[in-house]
């Protein structure tokens, strides 16, 4: 019998995922094989890092302060950052389709949509707006199952982000190729506490072969580190990159 020691780094070893699973151009996420390696991901690396665009945090306010987000996002694909995130709720979050094409147009780098995504619209309106992933939120929709599906069929690569045990199942049950787990409560608009604990845990009944972001959080470099070393493949940051807590262009975001 293993040690809970040598079982915790056998299943961390499994769980890498090369990052062409979520990259633009790489092995599609929702293709019926993906190559393992023994390797484990590297503690940090900006092509671990997906950096979320949101304008308003609810729980801390303007994050953009003033710059361009657009400069920012080129600067991130220079930096060899793995994707962006960008968010077009504009009730809660300041997003907008807008936001989405602005970016989408100045960088060649996997875009996720993220949004409380609702019809076959919303879909359709993604691909117009050059995002190459969308966000599908199991604790907010009831119809996840048909807009995986219907999203594998456009070309457009779903994340289902879970928050809870019975949600990862779910994830599971559809075969879900590209998982985010939250860390946060989206049903209060992530102002909870949440961090990378709920990552470590849910982790541990993850399909091998699916590509697990951690999201939310996510405060600053440990524990970014810390999601890495438990399995997770890539890490979400939105506002720790926003104010400076990270290591990606320097202390903060610049503008050129």
């Amino acid at each position: 019998m293993l040690s809970n020691e040598a079982e915790n780094a056998s299943l961390k070893a499994k769980r890498y995922v090369p990052c062409e699973a979520f990259r633009k151009n790489g092995e599609n996420a929702h293709g019926n094989t993906m190559p393992y390696t023994s390797q484990l991901p590297r503690l940090w690396h900006n092509s671990r890092v997906i950096v979320d665009f949101k304008p308003i945090s609810p729980k801390d306010g303007d994050l953009f302060n003033g710059r361009n987000p657009v400069e920012v996002a080129v600067q991130l694909e220079k930096a060899g950052i793995l994707g962006l995130s960008v968010v077009t709720e504009s009730e809660n979050f300041g997003g907008s389709l807008d936001l989405l094409r602005s970016i989408t147009s100045a960088v060649n780098l996997p875009v996720l949509r993220k949004d409380f995504i609702k019809s076959e619209e919303d879909l359709y309106e993604t691909l117009d707006c050059g995002a190459t992933h969308i966000l599908l939120i199991c604790s907010m929709m009831d119809n996840v199952g048909e807009l995986y599906e219907k999203s594998l069929s456009i070309g457009l690569k779903p994340l289902v982000e879970v928050h809870t045990q019975e949600e990862m199942e779910f994830a599971k049950s559809l075969g879900a190729k590209l998982i985010g787990i939250n860390n946060k409560d989206i049903t209060i608009l992530e102002k909870d506490s949440g961090n990378v604990d709920l990552t470590i845990e849910l982790i541990k009944s993850a399909p091998t072969d699916a590509f697990i972001i951690s999201e939310s959080g996510i405060t600053n470099r440990t524990d970014a580190e810390k999601a890495l070393q438990n399995g997770a493949n890539a890490v979400l940051v939105g506002t720790a990159f926003w104010q400076g807590k990270l290591d990606i262009l320097g202390d903060k975001p610049q503008l050129s």
